[in-house]
């Protein structure tokens, strides 16, 4: 949801889940219907970037992990267009403190400003960054 939110786009959607292993979490499609940001979710193997990167213009990776891993098992393996990939990374203590807010039904209210992302619940809010990472 965080990652919809920062990447909302004209023509955003989310994939069919995890009976389509090919097709992307999060989407943002042309009015062709052609793929021109992948949104990948969690720790994605190189095999996938390299496989996704060769086929759209923008590839995005959002991580509640601790992102030194994820970089640490992509370094060094074969990743079209690597320099380019881009990742990013939500501080933990947020990430908790998101989901002490949310419930099965939530209304919310997020907001990004040069990102710092805030989710507001009712009269909660939670605040954290969003930190780009890199392979070069």
């Amino acid at each position: 949801m965080l990652a919809y939110c920062l990447e909302f786009a004209e023509g955003i959607t989310f994939g069919r889940g995890i009976s389509e292993p090919d097709d992307p979490p999060i989407a943002v499609r042309d009015l062709t219907g052609t793929i021109q940001t992948w949104i990948e979710i969690g720790s994605p193997d190189a095999a996938r970037l390299h496989k996704v990167s060769k086929a759209t213009p923008r590839v995005a990776v959002y991580t509640h992990k601790d992102p030194r891993i994820l970089l640490g098992q992509l370094e060094g393996e074969r990743i079209h267009r690597a320099d380019a990939l881009e990742i990013y990374s939500f501080d933990r203590e947020f990430i908790d403190a998101v989901v002490e807010l949310v419930e099965r039904r939530t209304r919310m209210a997020v907001s990004v400003s040069d990102r710092q992302l805030y989710v507001v619940v009712g009269d909660r809010t939670a605040s954290g960054e969003v930190h780009r990472h890199s392979l070069a």
